[in-house]
């Protein structure tokens, strides 16, 4: 059986002209760069640090949904 291709779901592009869609990203990258330049390089990093252990954080708790998955799934019942 031959599968369909799946189009991708874009409501962004598909309504939004593809210059503006770049002005919008340069707009991003430009805004980055003026926060970058008002903020401490010493900020910036603690940011950074900031996020990942976030995200570590995330993961973890992930990690522990999956872990209490598959102890109910060996459960009996």
């Amino acid at each position: 059986m031959a599968e369909q291709e799946k189009k991708e779901h874009t409501p962004f592009r598909d309504h939004v002209p593809s210059e503006a869609r770049e002005h919008a990203r340069n707009a991003r990258q430009e805004m980055r760069k003026s926060w970058s330049a008002l903020l401490p390089p010493e900020f910036i990093a603690h940011r950074r640090r900031a996020r990942k252990e976030m995200l570590l954080a995330a993961r973890e708790l992930i990690n522990h949904a999956l872990e209490h998955l598959d102890k109910v799934d060996e459960t009996p019942g």
